[in-house]
């Protein structure tokens, strides 16, 4: 006989046989009892995760609907404070050049082509018999384009001069709630006024020694 593999006796009872057979049985059971209550657990979850998306998504919606009303609301009070600012500033503004005795003032001032079409506007123009001047107005001066534009739009101005101040020498000036001592240079070197918010008022910057302001 071959003695290299030994084959232990059985010597378990009958009941000890069903009690294994029954443990086992009651563990299977146990199993699935658990699987079923993690899947049920795992539905519940499923669900509370579907509904947090959906309210996720709905309060993302509503933000967004917000972020464009108050984005809208910041555009209008923008654009209210900048015409806040042009009105403050254009109010007995000829005062400010008693140099060239300037009487009247227009704000909104079109300036339109050959064709009739409109090319241009002067936030606010002052004129006399002789002289205009074509003020450019921003809450804010604090960018070279803004003062290279401005000289673009006189040289339109020139071309297309409104019937006011057809014929008359025209000078040019910037102004602003608050000008950059950067563009004060900029724009005394281009040869125009600078004009800033004092206040309730406005005041016009002095000019550097030397400064001869530009006529088109």
């Amino acid at each position: 006989m071959d003695k290299g593999y030994l084959i232990p006796e059985w010597k378990a009872s009958v009941d000890e046989i069903w009690a294994v057979l029954n443990r086992t049985a009651q563990m299977q059971q146990e199993n699935a009892e658990q699987i079923k209550a993690m899947g049920a657990e795992a539905d519940r979850h499923s669900q509370k995760i579907d509904e947090q998306l959906e309210k996720n998504a709905k309060e993302m919606e509503e933000l967004k609907k917000t972020v464009k009303r108050v984005t809208k609301n910041i555009g209008g009070v923008n654009r209210s404070v900048g015409e806040l600012v042009e009105i403050l500033i254009s109010a007995r503004l000829w005062e400010k050049f008693p140099q060239y005795n300037f009487k009247r003032a227009f704000r909104r001032m079109p300036v339109f082509d050959e064709n009739k079409r409109p090319v241009r506007e002067i936030d606010i123009l002052l004129s006399n018999t002789l002289f205009g001047m074509a003020v450019e107005v921003k809450r804010n001066f604090d960018n070279e384009k803004y003062v290279d534009d401005h000289l673009d739009r006189m040289e339109t101005i020139r071309k297309y001069p409104p019937a006011e101040i057809a014929g008359k020498q025209i000078l040019g000036a910037v102004a602003g709630g608050v000008v950059s001592p950067e563009m004060q240079h900029y724009a005394h070197k281009s040869g125009l006024y600078v004009i800033e918010m004092t206040g309730k008022t406005a005041a016009v910057v002095p000019p550097p020694d030397g400064f001869v302001p530009r006529m088109w």
